[in-house]
This record gives C-alpha cells, structure tokens and sequence, in this order.
C-alpha cells in the first residue's frame, strides 16, 4: 500500500478521532529483526488487562459485560439504546476503562439503567444463571451515579487524593497513611547508594489495621498477564541482535517473576546502555502520571524500530548534550557538571499497548529515576510515525485558519511549524528531562501530586528555550532564526486557547502535560508584555508583539521552575500549579468550544494497530512477518479481548 493511498483517518465516535499509522521501512527489517519485534509486540499486547485493572476496580467487568451485550446477534442492535452503549463502549475501550483518557471524569452513559439491566439478564442467563442481577446491582452506581467514583485521579488541593480517586492502587488507605508509609520506607533505604522507585509496582493495602505493599509479580494478582508477558520476552530473548539486548530481556523476565524494585534497577541500567540495536522497547511499570501521589506506574507497552535518516537529527542534539547543560539560563547549583548518558534516537512503533494504546505519547525519555539519568543517562525517542499519522490526518481541517491571528502569522506556521513542533519535542525528551539535578539529599518525590506537572513543565521550557537559540541554526537544525516563532506562537496558543477544546464547560484542566502548558502560557502572559489575548470581530485570538522579550520570560520561568525542582520546594510548587496551570475562564472557553465545534473536529485521536501476520514454511517455522491495515477498532478490541484476556471472568 502506498503512502498516496494509506487511509490515516478511520472511525470517529464521541470526542475521539481513530488514527492508523504506517510501519515505514519494516520490509527492510532482517527475519530475525522482524521476529523481534513479533514476540515484543505479543508481550506487549499481553499487558492489556492489567492496565484496565489499574485504572479502576470495576472496568474489566463492565468491558466484558458489555462486549457480551455488543457482540450478541441477538438482541436488537437499530435502537437508540444500543447505539448508545456502542458507543459508550468504544470510549471504555479507548481509555482502558470508564474515566476519561485525558480529563479522568466518568462517562455519563446515554442508555437507561433499565436497557442494561435487561441486556444482562439476556447475555447472562446462560453463562452465570441468575448472577445477572446481582451483578446489576453491583455495577448500576459504578456507571449511573455520578457521585459514586467520580474521577479516575483526583488532583484537587485539599482533598483526600487517594479516597477520591478510582484508579485500583490503594484500597482501604488515606492520602497520610500512603504518604507515612513511603516516607518511613524511604528513610529505612536512606543510604541506600542504588534507591529503588518505592511503590511503583504494587497496590498498598490495609488489613486489620496494617498496612503493607501488594507487589506485581508473576505471583500476584496480575500473575496470569504477567506469565504470559513473560512468556513472550522469553521468546523474544532467543532471537535478540546481541548478548547485551538479550540482557535486558532476561533481567525484565526476572524483574517480573519477583517484583523486586532493585532487579529493576539493574534492568533500567541495563536497558539504558543497548544502545547498538535497530529494535527497542518499553515493557512494564512506568509512568506514575495515573496515581494522585505519582509513585504507582501504569503498565504500558511499545515496540519500536529505529529510523536511521532522521535519527541524525537526534543524535546531533545529543551529541551536543554538554552545550546546551552549561548554556541553560538556570542557577549554577542546579546543573549537570557531567552530562552522561544521553541517547536519542527517531523511531517508529511497531506496536502499542497498555497506557500507550490506543492514545500514544509522541516521544519518550527514560528512565524515570533520577539517579539512573544521572549516573547512567537516559534513553529518548521521537516516534515519527505517529507524529506523521497525526500531521497527514490534521491536513485541511480550518483549525489553524480559525485560532491563528492573522496571514503572516499563519504563512509562519504553514511554513516551519510541523519540523520545529518535532524539535520542540526532541529538545523535551533528549535534553529537558534529562537535564539538572537534584540537590543532594532531596527527595525525588518532594513535589507530591504537583510533581509530574512540573517536570513537564521544566522539559518543555527547556525545548522552548533552546528552539530559539542561534546555536540550533549553527547546528543546522533550524533554516533560520525566525523559525522558533513558529513554535513560540502555536505553543502559547494552545496552552491559552486551544487546548481548552478538550476539557468539558464547567471542568478544571486535569491532566499534568495540559496543566504544564497551561503554567508556561499564563505565568509569560501575566508577566510580561510580549503578548496579549485581544479580541476581534467577537474572537479572542492570542498576539504576540515581542519573540525575543517571550524568550527571556521563558529562561526566568525554567530557572524558577529548574529551583523549585532541585531544592524540593513543594509550597512553591502548589501554588504556581494552583496559581496558573488548574481554573479556566468560563467565558473563554465557551467561546473557544463554540468556534471549534463549528469545525466538525475531534479534539482527541487515537489509533488502531497494524496486525502483524507471521508466514510459516511446511515446517512451522516464520519465514516472513507483514503488516496488515485493515483490521476495524471494534474488531481488534475484541480480538484483544479474546486474545489477550487473562484477567477477566469469562462471561
């Protein structure tokens, strides 16, 4: 299939538009390489239930209640009411669960009680006898009452974060006990040379007043998807490209078998020095941004292959690490005195799983551990398939043409804003978030819930900063120093406008990365005055009058931000956060959702996996692996379900 005629847009439903993404250059992949990748991307496929169950206690049960519903011939599927729970459906498997992939706010569903209840005594009867009402019952508040779980993560100041969020990490603990808990966990382990991620990969518990850890493990309850996992990183490890990959693979397999948190520090160390490979992957615990208290890692899985041309991009960034460390505009205390480590590679996915699927992250810098970055270094990835998939779908939409102010400024985005918005994003994961350092003794945990809204924060500002600079023209990253504008004005445009778009009338902005553009594009407006919302013709468009002043604004944020960071200043963190990245002005945005609805856009996309078809010889054995782009979104979800299900009960 050529690329003139590849299908990008696929079905739209609710607020999401599904996306498909190409695997330029796969046929050019060794047999070897492509079995690689085959037996990464099952593992990865494998982890599916265990990230709905992460996201909410009861999700698992009502994706496989309403898969039976969906999937049975029959019950009438031409009533509004089924079209209604279709529909609801295809947003629960969207957002590995009930609560919004982006705001964390439960679905309302547009079916009654009364058509489910109904439906289930129908497709339960002869499964599970007469547990269908009293799985109604159960379910019934779950999803009706908005009062009961109402946000999957809670992030309001003043609250109990960990009563008030769904997500399945605790049970039965407060916000102080979880907090206790880890912190006198963490002043045991405080000489600890080689600190684990405490509370990363288990749930804490209550019992008979005592509070304890859950580990997941291949024991645990997540053990059925974990063996399986396990199962394919072991066949995966047999047709690795060197020794050291094949490391990495077995320390993972073995970091899984017990859930021991230094197991996967050696397993993060080894990981972030396999540098000599065309395939790569991420597989496991890892981001936290799913849990109040930012220690939980949500399960997530991508298989990825390198991009050899634009990888030059990446590696020249990365070659120039020292630079741009010593150049930042931030205290003296707070930077790298040796800059270690830093990988960057271009690559494309091969497959997405878990917290990356179907909505994915456009790039990646790992490991998370602060300590690792700084001993060992970090890995990042741009993925360019997705970011491609993404720029060919947006093409003649009108939305630039309705929230840029005016022709020159949007020639200036027609012109450099697709290259300079991957630069941004290299610049964020290759050098902003593998940039500064912690003073010595404070806690990588000492910002709390605010923490990962200010690390995003300080890797943007730190791209923003440096997209501007005539360093990146002399590297020949940039045509010429007007380029950044490009990104300066889209970037402020969406922190203060467009990405409003996304967020109910009424709501807060929830979501760290959208509260941390939201921080940058307010905290320059109030401080300076290289720009300004104005109003024409009944639209507020954003105007920005002085780049070189923004600049400046920026470098003052990213040293105030790159302080509060080092120095573990919490205060000072809660109240930028609350200050200028959570409320939204009412009037504003209904303006903002009146002109983008008027456009007939989905602010949210997602995508729809390649099938991999291996081909086999007389003897059994793969001779080939293609990719296939056919495969519907409800197809794959329910091939996923039935596939890949370890966790559920099999109605």
């Amino acid at each position: 299939m050529t690329e003139n005629h590849f299908r990008y847009a696929d079905e739209r439903f609710a607020d999401i538009q599904m996306l498909r993404y190409r695997l330029d250059g796969f046929e050019n992949l060794t047999l070897q390489q492509k079995k690689l990748v085959y037996y990464l991307s099952e593992a990865a496929l494998y982890g599916r239930d265990i990230t709905f169950s992460q996201f909410g206690e009861y999700n698992l049960t009502i994706r496989e209640v309403l898969e039976a519903i969906y999937t049975d011939a029959t019950i009438d599927h031409d009533t509004d009411n089924f079209r209604a729970l279709e529909e609801y459906l295809k947003r629960v498997w969207f957002s590995s669960g009930i609560y919004h992939h982006y705001g964390n706010q439960k679905f309302k569903p547009d079916f009654s009680e009364e058509y489910l209840l109904l439906c289930m005594r129908h497709v339960c009867h002869n499964a599970i006898g007469g547990m269908a009402d009293q799985l109604f019952q159960q379910l019934r508040p779950v999803i009706f009452d908005p009062e009961v779980m109402p946000k999957k993560v809670n992030k309001a100041d003043g609250e109990d974060l960990v009563k008030t969020s769904a997500c399945d990490f605790y049970q039965d603990v407060t916000q102080e006990e979880a907090e206790q808990f880890y912190a006198q966990m963490k002043a045991r382990h405080a000489d600890d040379p080689e600190p684990p991620s405490f509370g990363l990969n288990s749930t804490l518990c209550k019992e008979n007043e005592s509070i304890g850890e859950m580990v997941w493990n291949a024991e645990s309850c997540y053990g059925r998807a974990i063996k399986r996992i396990q199962q394919q990183l072991r066949k995966a490890a047999e047709v690795t490209e060197n020794d050291e990959q094949r490391r990495v693979i077995e320390t993972l397999i073995d970091y899984y078998e017990t859930g021991d948190l230094h197991t996967f520090n050696d397993y993060c160390k080894l990981w972030v020095k396999c540098l000599d490979t065309k395939v790569d992957f991420i597989n496991g615990f890892i981001e936290v941004y799913d849990d109040p208290l930012g220690l939980k890692g949500t399960w997530e899985g991508l298989v990825e292959y390198v991009d050899d041309e634009a990888t030059r991009r990446t590696s020249l960034i990365s070659s120039n690490a020292q630079w741009f460390e010593d150049h930042s505009p931030v205290d003296p205390r707070f930077k790298k005195k040796e800059v270690k480590g830093v990988s960057a590679k271009v690559i494309c996915a091969a497959m997405l799983g878990g917290g990356e699927y179907p909505s994915t992250a456009i790039g990646i810098n790992l490991p998370n551990a602060d300590w690792i970055r700084a001993e060992y270094g970090s890995k990042s990835i741009t993925i360019k398939n997705i970011t491609d998939a993404y720029d060919k779908a947006a093409r003649g939409s009108g939305f630039r043409e309705e929230f840029v102010i005016d022709q020159t400024t949007l020639q200036l985005i027609d012109r450099y804003a697709d290259a300079l918005d991957t630069l941004h994003t290299d610049l964020h994961e290759c050098l902003g978030h593998g940039s500064g350092q912690l003073l010595p003794g404070v806690d990588p945990d000492a910002l709390k819930a605010y923490g990962n809204t200010i690390e995003e924060a300080r890797a943007d500002l730190f791209g923003l900063y440096y997209v501007a600079d005539p360093k990146l023209v002399e590297l020949g990253l940039t045509p010429d120093a007007d380029a950044y504008k490009a990104q300066y004005y889209t970037y402020m445009m969406n922190g203060l406008l467009t990405q409003l778009v996304r967020i109910e009338q009424g709501h807060q902005i929830e979501e760290a990365h959208m509260r941390n553009r939201a921080l940058i594009a307010r905290w320059c407006l109030a401080n300076g005055t290289a720009m300004k919302l104005v109003k024409r013709e009944g639209k507020t468009f954003l105007e920005i009058s002085d780049y070189p002043q923004l600049r400046q604004l920026i470098a003052r944020l990213l040293a105030e931000v790159q302080r509060i960071k080092s120095e573990g200043d919490y205060e000072a963190a809660r109240q930028m956060v609350e200050q200028y990245a959570i409320k939204i002005d009412a009037e504003l945005h209904h303006e903002v959702l009146a002109r983008y609805k008027r456009l007939n856009l989905a602010p949210y996309k997602g995508f729809i996996n390649p099938v991999l078809l291996p081909q086999y010889d007389e003897k059994g054995e793969i001779i080939d692996i293609t990719p296939y782009y056919g495969e519907s979104y409800a197809h794959q979800m329910l091939r996923y379900s039935s596939e890949y299900g370890t966790l559920t009960f099999k109605l």
